[in-house]
């Protein structure tokens, strides 16, 4: 019998989230199914003195199936990180300094020897987007770069492109580009703030229309069904936050392969928890902050993406 866990979730306000899909919850419904003690902390109440990180605002959970009213908290108190058996930090980006600043408050948790996932040093060693440029035998033709110049010279070359910030998320400021557009030049200045800012470029993957296929590691295991982003008509990205239909199916031959190529490496630096985005067979991101999808997963094909979750940080925590 596992002993039971006091486990911190780093969240968005409570109030926020969707309990309906939220991959948060549903990783907080998993563990306190278990009996294990769930708690929530505000990114914000992350302090640090003479050597101790706490969490100012900890407020334990009473964690239920109802989706209109799915928690209860307790009332707020200041507890050094180290009270947990493991800290999960979940919030959603935007990564700018103030996501980096809580990474290296983490960081001197994990170096006291709090167990920290995703772990902060890798989260910022991670970029969503330039992750991928570290295994370029999975990934569509790419450019990184800011100079326009740059830029326009991989839209001709390859007649019909993607182009995106590096630090948006849910398909945010993502636009499809062909040679004779006649906005071209308007979209680079503005994704690359008149060649100040720097920006990716891939090569347009027409397979979109099957899906951008979410892939899930957890703790170094594959999960063996993906959701695939469907776009809707009309539209290029197959984010669920653009409007995107989610449809869970197994891997492919190509996604698996991928995917059990990574995991081993990923785990290995401390990522818990890692959302691979493949379109057509292409790796198109590493999402290392927030992966989500585990609920839709979940009810469509049976399998408890969250239950794993649960299962590995058991595991990690009984060392």
């Amino acid at each position: 019998m596992t002993r039971k866990l006091k486990l911190l979730f780093i969240l968005d306000p409570l109030e926020g989230l969707k309990a309906y899909k939220d991959s948060s919850i549903a990783m907080m419904r998993a563990a306190a199914r278990r009996g294990h003690e769930v708690w929530a902390l505000q990114r914000a109440g992350l302090t640090w003195r003479e050597g101790v990180v706490i969490g100012t605002g900890c407020v334990a959970l009473e964690v239920g199936a109802d989706d209109a009213a799915w928690y209860r908290a307790g009332e707020a108190q200041a507890l050094p990180l180290a009270a947990f058996d493991a800290v999960l930090m979940r919030q959603d980006p935007p990564f700018d300094f103030e996501y980096v600043t809580a990474t290296w408050l983490l960081e001197r948790a994990a170096q006291a020897g709090v167990r920290v996932f995703n772990d902060p040093r890798a989260v910022r060693d991670h970029s969503e987007k330039i992750a991928i440029t570290e295994f370029p035998q999975f990934t569509a033709t790419t450019l990184v770069a800011r100079d326009p110049a740059d830029i326009h010279a991989f839209i001709d070359e390859l007649g019909d492109v993607i182009l995106k910030p590096l630090d948006g998320m849910g398909g945010s400021q993502i636009f499809r580009v062909r040679a004779d557009d006649p906005n071209r030049n308007v979209i680079v200045e503005t994704l690359a703030h008149e060649g100040t800012r720097t920006i990716m470029a891939q090569r347009y993957l027409p397979q979109i229309v099957d899906g951008d296929k979410r892939v899930l590691i957890i703790g170094g295991e594959v999960v063996p069904f993906s959701l695939a982003r469907i776009p809707r008509a009309g539209e290029t990205r197959g984010n669920l936050a653009a409007g995107g239909r989610g449809v869970a199916m197994a891997l492919t031959v190509r996604e698996r392969e991928i995917a059990e190529y990574l995991a081993p490496i990923l785990w290995s630096r401390g990522l818990l928890i890692v959302g691979l985005d493949v379109i057509g067979g292409h790796l198109t991101e590493i999402n290392v902050t927030s992966p989500t999808c585990m609920v839709e997963i979940a009810v469509q094909q049976g399998f408890d993406v969250a239950g794993l979750v649960i299962d590995k940080l058991e595991r990690v925590c009984s060392r």
